[in-house]
């Protein structure tokens, strides 16, 4: 089953927010709601969500459930 919720915990201040994340694009930007800061993805994950949270994207969650290569933000 496909998670769409994941908590992002901010490198900067360590708030943690619940957010859904989008099926259809990759997030490449999230500001934080404790401190402001602008989350981007950190080199080789294709969004925050993979960078920054508790659950990775539905991309990639689909590619390890199946074990299929990742297609997150190829197209």
């Amino acid at each position: 089953m496909m998670e769409l919720r994941s908590t992002l915990t901010c490198p900067k201040c360590g708030g943690a927010s619940t957010e859904t994340m989008p099926t259809d694009a990759c997030q490449f930007f999230y500001d934080c709601k404790h401190c402001g800061e602008v989350l981007r993805p950190l080199q080789g994950d294709c969004c925050v969500f993979c960078s920054y949270a508790d659950v990775a994207c539905p991309p990639i969650q689909e590619a390890r459930r199946t074990g299929a290569a990742s297609s997150c933000c190829s197209s």
